[in-house]
């Protein structure tokens, strides 16, 4: 029997708001004031959500349990996978005793810790985002800097900070992609209205980043360091936002940042060198110890994992390993059994277990183990090792899932959504506060956009504002609530080593998001009603007919799988054949 889904339980939106927001404030509650640790807040956030749904909303148990259920499936996969495989490919590094090299290489070019945090936290991590998205760059970019003797609460939330500036573009654009998608409204010019609000924020985060770190005083001594990295990422991601596509600003403005900052430390360099204050004093910036091909070999898991991650990012590639390697399935006695307004709920889960971003970790891992010369017994004790130390994230990650997903079939998510919606003229402010709420409860700039992409257009048409103005604004102030989002602080503590932590992580992060979604509200309140100018002229997009399902063999994706495996192949023997000479 089906069941329709309620939005105001209580008859009064205000109320009803009020009673779905109980969780959220609950984890706030136990993370900030108790400290809790996060599997605990998480399972505890859960089981209150669950009550939630069957007593306040009426929801019958047995679908309120089947969703929870199935949000713990999908935060296990892809989600959990993807921080597994990472991490493993770091321990991989760690074990060889590359990322011995890794760190020479770095500190010389330069072994100041804020230009270093700049280097990798924004804009390597940048590209990590761009290419894989999920918890992929706060994972492996938190990991290299705790690697190179980053304090670990200072790393994970330096990664978290950073990762403002990509996330609306992370994953190929897939955020941008999929508000054009529930809106109707053409995706270029979405990418073309964050693409003119988010380079204000993309200038300040490594200002910001810095000063967070070290201090007003500091952050001056390094300031032209600090401003070729923002506005050379920001000039990129404006450019290639509005001129090129939705899928190719991070990776294009993470790229131009980090030669731009490389090139700029071989002639200039800070008049001291800053470390955090449990460090040794610098010495000054190393001297390189290691050969071109040594320092090749020591990269080279990275680079793999860059060109794996960045072929699995494109359609066809996935198209063509969703071919050989897809598996799905509904999930009994919960599919098509919410009605949504007038349409059901579809509850099918997709086990792509050969696109998936983790996939393309693992397998670059398999191939740096091979090259690294590690022993395969050595690999498998590591990938079970690693396993162990995220049992704890991944329970987090199974629970807030579990959360977010209950949140969306219950009808909570819509209840919180349809209230701020309901500011009227104040609304554009609150926009931006739609994305950050529907990021924290999911983890995900895409699926806050797949959930409120809609209430915003429709609410922006009632107010008089043009729609792509707020659901725009869903999209970048989504971006200011990923680095509070239990799902990334349970990735990013699993990273640094500090599984339990998660409350200070938290506390650490919480004000700058809040100060970041304030800023983008007042920014997006002037571009829709002072700086329409601002606004692309743009057409709706009438939604395309569903092609009738037929598996063709995907010839361009297995093309460009076979260049992957021949630039992989290129770099792995150019490892070998450098290493030869240097033994010789």
């Amino acid at each position: 029997m089906t069941w329709k889904m309620v939005i105001d339980p209580l008859n009064n939106i205000g109320l009803s708001a009020l009673m779905a927001a109980v969780p959220i404030l609950y984890m706030f509650w136990a993370l900030a004031v108790k400290r809790m640790k996060g599997h605990i807040a998480g399972v505890t956030t859960v089981i209150l959500a669950v009550l939630v749904a069957i007593f306040g909303y009426g929801m019958p148990a047995k679908l309120a349990l089947l969703s929870t259920g199935y949000g713990m499936l999908y935060g296990l996969f892809p989600i959990a996978w993807i921080v597994v495989t990472a991490v493993y490919l770091y321990n991989i590094t760690v074990k060889t005793g590359q990322f011995e090299i890794i760190k020479n290489s770095i500190a010389s070019i330069t072994d100041d810790r804020r230009l270093q945090a700049l280097l990798i936290a924004f804009s390597f991590g940048a590209f990590l985002e761009g290419a894989a998205g999920f918890g992929t760059p706060v994972a492996i970019s938190g990991a290299m800097l705790v690697g190179l003797g980053f304090n670990p609460l200072y790393a994970a939330g330096i990664c978290l900070i950073a990762n403002t500036a990509p996330v609306a573009f992370g994953g190929v654009g897939i955020p941008i992609i999929v508000a054009g998608q529930v809106t109707g409204i053409d995706a270029m010019a979405i990418s073309q209205m964050v693409g003119r609000t988010l380079p204000f924020l993309s200038v300040m985060v490594p200002f910001y980043l810095i000063i967070l770190m070290a201090g007003w005083k500091k952050m001056v001594e390094v300031w032209p360091a600090v401003l070729v990295s923002g506005a050379s990422f920001a000039i990129a991601q404006w450019y290639s936002a509005n001129y090129l596509s939705p899928m190719l600003p991070d990776i294009i403005a993470s790229l131009v940042s980090i030669v731009a900052l490389a090139a700029f430390l071989k002639v200039w360099k800070p008049p001291t060198t800053w470390r955090f204050a449990d460090e040794a004093p610098s010495l000054g910036k190393e001297k390189l110890q290691y050969s071109a091909g040594q320092v090749l070999k020591a990269w080279a898991p990275f680079i793999i994992l860059t060109i794996f991650i960045t072929a699995w990012g494109l359609k066809p590639v996935k198209d063509a390993l969703d071919y050989f390697g897809l598996v799905k399935f509904e999930i009994p006695g919960l599919h098509n059994m919410i009605i949504k307004g007038e349409k059901p709920m579809e509850a099918i889960f997709k086990l792509n277990y050969l696109s998936a971003a983790g996939t393309a970790i693992l397998i670059s891992a398999f191939v740096s183990i091979i090259m690294l010369g590690m022993p395969i017994s050595e690999g498998i004790k590591t990938f079970f090792e690693t396993l162990k130390t995220l049992r704890y994230p991944i329970l987090t990650i199974a629970s807030v899932l579990g959360f977010a997903y209950i949140a969306n079939f219950s009808g909570m998510s819509i209840t919180m959504g349809t209230a701020l919606a309901a500011t009227g003229k104040f609304f554009p402010f609150f926009a931006p506060f739609l994305g950050w709420l529907g990021v924290f409860i999911t983890g995900s700039d895409t699926s806050a956009n797949a959930l409120f992409g809609k209430l915003q257009a429709v609410t922006a048409d009632k107010i008089g504002v043009d729609p792509v103005v707020t659901v725009a604004a869903n999209t970048s102030g989504g971006v200011t609530g990923k680095m509070i989002s239990p799902q990334s602080i349970a990735v990013a503590t699993a990273a640094v080593g500090l599984v339990g932590h998660e409350a200070d992580l938290f506390r650490f992060t919480v004000k700058h998001s809040l100060i970041f979604a304030t800023i983008i509200g007042v920014f997006v309140t002037l571009q829709a009603y002072v700086l329409t100018w601002m606004i692309p002229k743009y057409k709706m997009v009438e939604a395309a007919a569903a092609a009738a399902a037929q598996k063709v063999f995907p010839t361009l994706g297995a093309t460009y799988l076979g260049y992957t495996v021949a630039l992989v192949a290129l770099v792995f023997i150019l490892v070998l054949v450098m290493n030869r000479k240097k033994t010789a």
